[in-house]
């Protein structure tokens, strides 16, 4: 089988696994609490399976020194998880002020970083930047806790969905290439 029928054959299954992506992009931004509540849940697992890694290198090394420290880690990664996973609302809540505190800390950093660039020709795109990530943090922390019912959800919805949309674009395009190619002799 040629390279171009190898691109061919493999872009029909990204293409359908690209419209699922954009479908549950979509229906996370129109149902975002649900999708909330799922990375609530997915976060709460993950710490789960952290605490439990740490409890086993905790027993790896035990004879190395400061496995106390690294069961105790392990009892908080648990705890939190097992927290998260039975109130995944409360879960969500956090999460949501943790993101908003995130966007507050990185539009601070862009507009360090833009005044540090301020003689080169584009730093007005980080002031610029900048400027929205503070009004995203501003506005999240203004509206919380009603905020933890949609943001979440719907930032996860717009990452799928422009994930779904670049991942289409380009299965689409390697489809357009290897069809416009002359086929190898």
């Amino acid at each position: 089988m040629s390279e171009h029928a190898e691109i061919n054959q493999g872009a029909g299954p990204s293409i359908t696994v690209s419209a699922l992506m954009i479908a549950a992009g979509v229906l996370a931004i129109i149902v975002p609490p649900v999708s909330g509540i799922a990375v609530a849940i997915l976060v709460g697992w993950l710490l789960v399976f952290c605490g439990a890694a740490h409890f086993a290198y905790t027993w790896h090394t035990r004879h190395g020194g400061g496995h106390l420290w690294g069961f105790l880690l392990g009892i908080i990664y648990i705890a939190a998880g097992g927290y998260v996973l039975v109130h995944p609302v409360a879960g969500l809540a956090s999460l949501t002020l943790v993101l908003a505190a995130y966007l507050l800390i990185e539009s601070i950093l862009e507009f360090i970083l833009a005044f540090e660039l301020r003689p080169r020709h584009a730093s007005g795109w980080l002031v610029f930047d900048g400027i929205i990530t503070l009004l995203l943090a501003v506005m999240i922390w203004a509206t919380w806790p009603a905020s933890t019912e949609w943001v979440i959800g719907t930032l996860v919805g717009i990452s799928i969905l422009f994930s779904g949309i670049t991942r289409l674009s380009l299965s689409l395009s390697a489809r357009r290439l290897t069809k416009s190619m002359p086929a190898a002799a």
